[in-house]
């Protein structure tokens, strides 16, 4: 069976839903992650010889799409955990990759600091070497799964050597890990992001993952293209929604004096089409990025930079539109539209953010260091 087969009735029956009252009390969908868990999903990118499905990025990819388009904090939730997986499964433990094939256990990126804002490959927290393993301190901004997630891929100073940063897998329940606030927010509200702050955190000898310094190198090389893309399948996921919602309000809706559509008003029409045509774009741009990955075309990690804001500035436009074109009933909370309108404006900041990118987009074009 497909993964998207074994992800479509765990999507109608448990996301899909819970969806509606994931956003409303901004709860943590526990039980779909457990869902997914059972069905192997949450090992889809874990390698088979730990008996994970041996997916790839493509694959990830689709369901994170398919998954936002009736619950983008699911979506997110399920997002940070196949990047974090992707680096556990090359610098971790056995043990913890063999938790996650079986989909016993959910992880998460811890990067994003106060200090370091959205250039989260040179955080401010820090680690040093003491008796039986490393010490870290830190303050996390805003880390999806907070408290809920099993580990944390963490990032921090270097202990000893040059570089911008370290990472580490740090358990989410070590002494010296507290969460100072919940999320209570615009959008994603059920993703549990919340900052997490770490004091004295004690982990061993092989919690770190890469060499120390190594850091920013790991995070823009190997996890840049995974993270992009799948950022940009959610903004995909989400605009598909918000379209599948508000085209039958287009259709059925009529004026009762001549009992004509919404949809026979050509400037409606022309918004529609216009959503439609950015949807398209950003998910042929996410495609080609997949393709010039997988074939390693020289022009691939340009396509990563360009993917993340492509999709999510059209995912502000199109959420936009369907709320113009929506008219009252796209504020009715029942219908879906104005919770995805809200769920869109996170990845135009989520680090590194469109303004962030576009200038790394502007160097790599001009010849320039993109640091």
């Amino acid at each position: 069976m497909s993964h998207l087969a074994l992800l479509e009735p765990i999507v109608q029956n448990t996301m899909a839903p819970a969806a509606l009252e994931t956003d409303r009390e901004g709860r943590f969908p526990r039980a779909a992650l457990q869902a997914l868990g059972a069905s192997g999903l949450l090992g889809l990118v874990s390698a088979k010889d730990v008996g994970g499905l041996g997916g790839g990025l493509a694959e990830a990819a689709a369901v994170v799409e398919r998954i936002a388009k009736d619950c983008p904090s699911t979506a997110m939730v399920v997002c940070m955990h196949y990047a974090a997986t992707v680096l556990i499964e090359k610098h971790g433990p056995e043990a913890v990759r063999r938790e996650i094939a079986a989909g016993r256990h959910v992880s998460t990126l811890a990067w994003s600091e106060t200090g370091s804002r959205s250039h989260f490959w040179a955080p401010v927290g820090t680690a040093r070497r003491v008796s039986g393993g490393y010490l870290l301190d830190g303050q996390k901004s805003m880390v999806t799964s907070a408290g809920e997630a099993d580990s944390y891929v963490w990032s921090s100073r270097p202990v000893a050597a040059e570089g911008a940063s370290t990472l580490w897998l740090v358990g989410s329940r070590t002494e010296g890990l507290s969460i100072p606030a919940r999320y209570d927010g615009l959008g994603l509200r059920g993703n549990a992001s919340a900052p997490v702050t770490a004091q004295g955190v004690l982990v061993g000898e092989d919690a770190m993952l890469g060499a120390d310094g190594a850091g920013a190198d790991i995070m823009n090389g190997e996890e840049l293209p995974v993270f992009a893309n799948l950022i940009a399948s959610a903004s995909i996921g989400l605009m598909e929604g918000v379209l599948a919602r508000v085209t039958p309000h287009l259709t059925r809706t009529r004026f009762a004096e001549s009992d004509s559509a919404l949809a026979d008003l050509p400037t409606i029409r022309a918004y529609l089409a216009r959503a439609r045509i950015r949807v398209d774009q950003a998910r042929l741009l996410r495609d080609d990025t997949l393709a010039a990955l997988a074939a390693g075309r020289p022009d691939a990690m340009l396509r990563v930079l360009e993917v993340k804001a492509a999709a999510a500035e059209a995912a502000l436009e199109v959420t936009d539109t369907a709320m113009r074109i929506g008219g009252g009933a796209a504020f009715r909370k029942d219908v879906g539209i104005e919770r995805l309108f809200r769920d869109a404006r996170a990845a135009s900041v989520m680090a590194p953010t469109s303004d962030v990118l576009y200038d790394f987009i502007g160097r790599a074009l001009c010849g320039l260091p993109l640091a």
